[in-house]
C-alpha cells in the first residue's frame, strides 16, 4: 500500500478512531514494540536511555522500556509527570515488570546520559506546536551535547522533540536523531527538509491499523517502488520509431541552448522515438540523434503548422527565452500533452492550460506563480502544490527533493534521489522524460509519477557512479539501467545499483 504523509489533525483522526474501536492501547503497544526493534536492529549493545513526556509520545516510550527489558537489555527510564491515561497506565505497568521509572530533571539527565549508549526520544511527538518550554530546550541541548560530543545515537519516537510536524521549516533547535520510527504515516517534517534534516533515518512502522483508516485521513501518499514501476510502459518486439512517440522540445535561445539540448537527449533516453528542437533563434545546436528545426519567426511557424504535422508531446520553455509566453500560449491552443518549465512557467499563463498539461516549477518559479515567497514554497510544499494544480490546473510537479506532485485526484510525494543531483539542467532532463512519457501514451498524472521516479533512480545510479558532484548528462546516460532496475528488480543490473547506493550511502527510504 502507498505510504500516507498526516498532519497533526490527521493523527488526531487516526487516533479519535482507534479510541471508539477501542484499540489505542493496542496501538501504543505495537508503537513501543516497534521503537523497541529499531533500538534492537540498529544498536544492538549497550545501556539504553529512554525519555518520556507526559503525553502519548511518553507513553510509546515507556512500552519500548519494558520490551527492551524483557529482551536482557539494560535500560534507566526518566519521566515527565504523566496526564495521558494509557502513560499513566504503561508507567504502572513498567514498575510491575520491575523497572524504576525516575523523575526527569537536569541532574539525572546528566548523570544517565554518562552511563547509556543509546538514547530513545519520547518527549514529544505530533501534538507540540512551537516554540519548546525553556525547561525542554535544556533537556534538548543536554542530548544533542551528548550527539554532537561522542556520536551517541539517538532514537526518536515519532517525531525529534522540538520539530513541528506540520512544516518543513525548524523553530529553535529540536532533538538530532539518528534514526526516527514514526507511526500511523508519515509526517511533513519527515519528509521534507529542513526539518527532515533532524531526523536520519526514518522507519514507517506498522501500526496494524485497520486498511484504509490512514490513508483516508493523508494530506498526501507516497506510492511504492512497485506501483511506480508499473506505470513505465511496455515496448512489444514490432514497435519502431513512428509508434514509440514524437516529441517536440521548444527551447533554447543564444546562452542556454544547452537546456533544450539536454530535454531532447533526456526524451530519447526515455524512449521517444522521435525527438526535435525547435529553438527560438538561430542558436548552433549539433548532435546526431536529435532533429534541429531552426525558424526565421518560431511563433510564426507554430501558427502556421497544421494538426496532421504536430507531434504527439511537447515540452516547452528551457531556455526559451524573451517571447516564452507567447509560444506557450501558441502550443497551449493545440490541447496536446504538453510539459511547460522553465520560461514557460509565467503568470500569464494562468487560465490556458488544459487537463494534459504538467507544469514543473521549482520552488522560486512556483512562489512567482503564487505571488509569494519561496520561503512560503518550502515550509509548505504539500500546500503550494495543490494551490499550484488549483490556478493551473492539470498536473504540477513541484520540485525538490523530494518532489511534490499535485492532481485533480490528491497529492503525492516522490521516493528517491541523490544530493548531486542539485545542478543546472537537472531540471530540463526531467522535462525531456516527462515529455516522452506522455507521447508513448501515458496519462499526464501517470507520466508524473513515472517520469520523477524514473528521473531519481537515475540520480541515484548516476551518484553511485560519479559520487557527490553530478552533472546532467550523467544523469541522462543512466536513465536506461534507471527503467531496468525499476521494472525488474531482482535483474543483475537493479542488484548492482542496490550494493553501489548502499556502499555509497545515499540510499534514504527508497523501496
Amino acid at each position: 500500500m502507498p505510504e500516507p504523509v498526516l498532519s497533526p489533525a490527521g493523527v488526531k483522526a487516526v487516533d479519535a478512531r482507534l479510541e471508539k474501536a477501542g484499540l489505542l492501547d493496542l496501538a501504543m503497544e505495537e508503537a513501543g514494540r516497534a521503537g523497541a526493534d529499531a533500538v534492537q536492529q540498529f544498536f544492538p549493545v549497550g545501556r539504553v536511555l529512554l525519555l518520556a513526556g507526559g503525553g502519548a509520545n511518553g507513553g510509546d516510550a515507556l512500552v519500548a522500556a519494558r520490551h527492551l527489558h524483557a529482551l536482557g537489555r539494560g535500560v534507566t527510564v526518566l519521566a515527565l509527570p504523566g496526564k495521558h491515561p494509557l502513560t499513566r497506565l504503561n508507567r504502572r505497568r513498567l514498575k510491575a515488570a520491575g523497572v524504576p521509572v525516575q523523575a526527569l530533571t537536569v541532574a539525572a539527565l546528566r548523570r544517565s546520559l554518562r552511563n547509556s549508549q543509546v538514547v530513545v526520544d519520547g518527549l514529544l511527538g505530533t501534538g507540540f506546536t512551537p516554540p519548546l518550554r525553556p525547561a525542554l530546550q535544556e533537556l534538548v541541548a543536554l542530548v544533542n551535547g551528548l550527539v554532537n560530543g561522542s556520536g551517541r545515537p539517538v532514537v526518536a519516537l515519532d517525531l525529534p522533540t522540538g520539530l513541528d510536524a506540520r512544516v518543513s521549516s525548524v523553530a529553535g533547535e529540536p532533538v538530532h536523531a539518528t534514526v526516527t520510527v514514526t507511526f500511523s504515516g508519515l509526517k511533513p517534517a519527515l519528509v521534507y527538509g529542513p526539518a527532515a534534516h533532524h531526523a536520519g533515518q526514518v522507519i514507517l512502522a506498522d501500526l496494524r491499523l485497520p486498511p484504509g483508516w490512514a490513508l483516508s485521513e493523508a494530506l498526501a501518499l507516497r506510492p511504492t517502488s512497485a506501483e511506480l514501476a508499473a506505470l513505465l510502459p511496455v515496448r512489444f518486439a514490432d514497435a519502431h520509431k513512428g509508434t514509440a512517440g514524437n516529441v517536440w522540445v521548444i527551447g533554447g535561445h543564444p546562452g542556454t541552448v544547452g537546456a533544450a539540448a539536454l530535454a531532447g537527449w533526456a526524451a530519447l533516453r526515455t524512449g521517444a522515438g522521435l525527438v526535435t528542437v525547435h529553438p527560438e533563434a538561430q542558436v548552433p545546436l549539433v548532435t546526431p540523434e536529435l532533429m534541429i528545426r531552426q525558424h526565421p519567426s518560431l511563433l510564426e511557424a507554430l501558427k502556421d503548422t497544421p494538426a496532421a504535422k504536430r507531434p504527439d508531446a511537447l515540452c516547452v520553455g528551457m531556455g526559451l527565452g524573451p517571447h516564452a509566453v507567447q509560444v506557450a500560449r501558441q502550443v497551449l491552443t493545440w490541447r496536446l500533452p504538453t510539459v511547460l518549465d522553465a520560461d514557460a512557467l509565467h503568470p500569464e499563463l494562468a487560465g490556458h492550460g488544459h487537463t494534459h498539461c504538467l507544469w514543473t516549477p521549482h520552488p522560486g518559479e512556483a512562489a512567482r506563480l503564487l505571488g509569494t515567497s519561496t520561503t512560503d514554497v518550502t515550509r509548505d510544499p504539500i500546500q503550494a502544490a495543490r494551490a499550484l494544480q488549483e490556478r493551473l490546473g492539470g498536473v504540477i510537479v513541484l520540485k525538490g527533493g523530494p518532489s511534490t506532485i499535485a492532481t485533480p485526484d490528491g497529492i503525492f510525494v516522490s521516493r528517491g534521489g541523490h544530493p548531486g543531483m542539485a545542478s543546472a539542467g537537472m531540471g530540463d532532463t526531467l522535462s525531456g522524460i516527462l515529455a516522452a512519457l506522455l507521447a508513448q501514451g501515458l496519462r499526464t498524472e501517470q507520466a508524473a509519477l513515472a517520469g520523477v521516479t524514473l528521473h531519481a533512480r537515475a540520480g541515484e545510479l548516476a551518484g553511485a557512479q560519479h559520487g557527490y558532484g553530478l552533472i546532467a548528462t550523467d544523469l541522462i546516460s543512466q536513465l536506461g539501467s534507471a527503467w531496468e532496475t525499476l521494472k525488474h528488480p531482482t535483474s543483475p543490473t537493479a542488484a548492482a545499483w542496490s550494493e553501489g547506493v548502499l556502499m555509497n550511502g545515499s540510499r534514504n527510504e527508497l523501496d
